[in-house]
């Protein structure tokens, strides 16, 4: 079975971006905002725990998930057709 690459990385996107965002706003209602760089701010420049910083992991979010599902799923075709050619 292939998976569908265009599919595939508008969903990793959206999850991985919607993590970031959600995440964020948990950590503002219960600590508050705190303008703070995280170990996700040093790979999403930009990114901090506040609001803005929430919309900002969200677009980090999308474009690296984007990215990293159209790879994985390109890996994943390109390995089911090779092994399913020498089997």
């Amino acid at each position: 079975m292939k998976l569908n690459i265009k599919a595939f990385a508008i969903t990793v996107g959206l999850f991985w971006g919607l993590c970031l965002f959600l995440c964020t706003w948990w950590i503002i209602f219960f600590d508050g905002a705190t303008g703070q760089a995280t170990m996700i701010g040093a790979v999403y420049r930009g990114y901090n725990i506040s609001p803005t910083g929430s919309f900002i992991g969200l677009a980090w979010g999308l474009v690296d998930g984007l990215i990293g599902g159209a790879i994985f799923a390109w890996l994943y075709n390109y390995l089911v057709d090779r092994f399913r050619s020498a089997a």
